[in-house]
């Protein structure tokens, strides 16, 4: 763990620890495993038939069936027509990109934005990892950090300990590079057909859609924008604003996100409002 500055409150919501991001494979919507053919971290069996390369059944035929599926071989053993279906192997890759930048260590309800990034993100891990994908992660903090990607509940125990370590790294050191780098980085880290799953909130992505742009093009990207209470459900009555100096009252209102979200939208990435 890093040394939080003198005085920094170290409570749930505001601390994130490794133990709670483990304790969520509990929570992960994993289906059982089956091993494809090849043994390639993050390689699991199609579900849907079709042209592939393995077989998945061979059976009679019925009406309606595709004739050209015909087996020749089941055919003229058994005397009846008897049709093949193949299915083939497909990459269940995901790279967790975890925004924790200064805009996101900032939270009005129970947690900071980058705490319930890395919840989000952890909870999305296991549930690739528990049905045989590969899992990946990205940390954008104080400095860029990364882990490649690999299978199983030992990648992602490391996925969780690397959270919950460059977290405090920039915690004790807040982060104000641009979140363009890290989207780069993304590109060469995710394999090609891999997801890119993205946990920031909206003013962290000023002056980085080009390079998110650039990455929706090449990769499948979900950004999951972590909203807080005070943008969902902001106080009612007036609030005191100071600066140490001078203080003034002000009314919060909610934003209306719809039109930067369409626009997210319009350069091809999916877009989740995640919240708290």
């Amino acid at each position: 763990m890093v040394a939080l500055p003198a005085g920094f409150p170290d409570a749930s919501g505001i601390r994130l620890t490794a133990a709670e991001l483990l304790a969520l494979r509990d929570q992960a919507t994993g289906r059982g495993k089956h091993r494809p053919l090849t043994r390639r971290a993050g390689a699991v069996p199609a579900r849907m038939p079709g042209a592939g390369m393995d077989l998945r059944e061979i059976r009679a035929y019925v009406a309606g069936d595709d004739p050209r599926r015909l087996d020749p071989a089941a055919t003229a053993r058994t005397g009846h027509p008897h049709i093949r279906s193949l299915h083939e192997d497909r990459d269940d890759t995901v790279l967790l990109l975890a925004d924790f930048r200064a805009p996101m260590l900032w939270g009005t309800g129970a947690a900071l934005r980058s705490v319930r990034a890395a919840r989000h993100l952890a909870q999305a891990g296991w549930t690739v990892a528990l049905r045989g994908g590969s899992v990946a992660a990205l940390m954008a903090g104080t400095r860029l950090a990364e882990l490649r990607g690999s299978g199983g509940d030992g990648q992602m125990a490391a996925v969780c300990h690397a959270l919950a370590r460059q977290h405090d790294q920039a915690l004790a050191a807040p982060g104000h590079a641009p979140l363009s780098e890290a989207l780069a980085r993304a590109m060469r880290l995710s394999p090609s057909g891999g997801r890119v799953l993205v946990a920031t909130c909206l003013d962290g992505l000023e002056g980085a859609e080009p390079a998110l742009a650039a990455l929706v093009r090449r990769r499948s990207v979900t950004l999951a924008l972590m909203l807080d209470d005070a943008e969902i459900r902001p106080p009612l009555g007036p609030l005191a604003v100071s600066d140490g100096q001078n203080s003034r009252l002000a009314r919060l209102g909610a934003p209306d996100l719809s039109a930067e979200v369409t626009r997210l939208r319009a350069l091809g990435a999916t877009v989740a409002e995640i919240a708290p």
